[in-house]
């Protein structure tokens, strides 16, 4: 069982277009809406390939109840924990040659004791649980050092914990001692001050972060691939994507494949880059089931430190954090 916490979910709505023309009029080709959230798509990720998992989601506000609303409909297992607050919603706009342009709502504060009511929530379901994972980004108000509180509080009860976040969150959460994190290359770069360039500089900032208290670092490349570093040795693998689509939810993907197929080692690896560049060839925010996942495609060795990285292609997502909601009153 894995149970994944998500402190600021959303509804993910994914538009596909021609091309970005700012100021214009634009046209959409499709559009899809789906539940969103790092832990939120860990979940949906492990369900797809009827791996036990339950979610533990705060929701909020009509859009809370539609996030819950479509999470039912999927046939997710959760814990729902309602707040005062409003769920946010986040676009993303897809062009066809992998771009992708996100805008993200900040979404809304958490009291005290709702954290308190969510973190005691995730301890009840984690007593028999493998793995707790913890990601995404904080809503407005909330500690910068929450994930290092619930890393230690639950692995004070015995539980492997997974943090999946950025900035000072991460760097906080590193002293708690995780199992496991999962920065990507930007993120990587931001924690350790480590001008990457090459697969080396991977390895040498995660060498940092284990350093710093995280046991195991599984680092996301984009379409460079990923490295993972942890006790028992270090190996680098990558996974070519032939027609890429949208690299939303991709990341999670890979953590829900890393941990489906163990947590360490090469074999969890593999899976974590299958899943991955699954998700990028889905659209939207789309999970990878068991007919999407090529593990044949995965090529896994021990790293070449002088290997340059590339561009990520898709690329790496432009995210802007809306400072505000406009929502009319009724």
């Amino acid at each position: 069982m894995i149970v994944t916490l998500t402190l600021n979910p959303s509804l993910d709505r994914t538009i596909e277009i021609a091309a970005l023309d700012r100021g214009a009029v634009i046209r959409a080709a499709a559009a899809r809406l789906d539940p969103g959230g790092k832990g939120v798509n860990v979940s949906r990720a492990l369900l797809a390939n009827a791996v036990a998992s339950r979610a533990v989601v705060p929701f909020g506000g009509d859009e809370g109840r539609q996030l819950v609303h479509l999470l039912r409909q999927e046939g997710l297992d959760m814990v729902t924990v309602p707040v005062a607050g409003r769920t946010r919603s986040n676009v993303t706009l897809a062009e066809p040659d992998g771009t992708v342009t996100k805008i993200n709502e900040p979404g809304t504060a958490l009291s005290p004791g709702e954290l308190d009511t969510i973190a005691d929530s995730v301890l009840a379901e984690a007593r028999e649980a493998d793995w707790v994972v913890a990601s995404g980004s904080l809503p407005p108000e909330v500690p910068g050092d929450v994930y290092a509180r619930l890393c230690r509080r639950f692995a004070g009860a015995g539980i492997h914990v997974a943090v999946d976040t950025s900035g000072p969150p991460l760097t906080r959460a590193l002293g708690a001692g995780p199992a496991l994190i999962k920065p990507n290359l930007e993120e990587l770069a931001d924690a350790t001050g480590v001008a990457i360039t090459c697969v080396g500089d991977v390895v040498a900032a995660a060498a940092k972060l284990r350093a710093a208290g995280a046991r195991t670092v599984l680092a996301s490349l984009g379409a460079d691939g990923a490295v993972l570093v942890e006790d028992g040795g270090c190996w680098y693998g990558e996974a070519p994507v032939a027609e890429p689509r949208n690299a939303v939810g991709a990341g999670d993907a890979m953590l829900a494949g890393f941990l489906a197929g163990g947590g360490s080692g090469e074999t969890a690896l593999v899976e974590a880059l299958a899943w991955g560049a699954a998700a990028v060839s889905l659209p939207g925010s789309r999970m990878p089931g068991p007919a999407d996942i090529r593990r044949d495609a995965v090529r896994v060795s021990r790293p070449d430190p002088a290997r340059l990285l590339t561009s990520p292609l898709p690329r790496t997502p432009v995210t802007v954090r809306a400072a505000a909601t406009m929502v009319p009153r009724l």
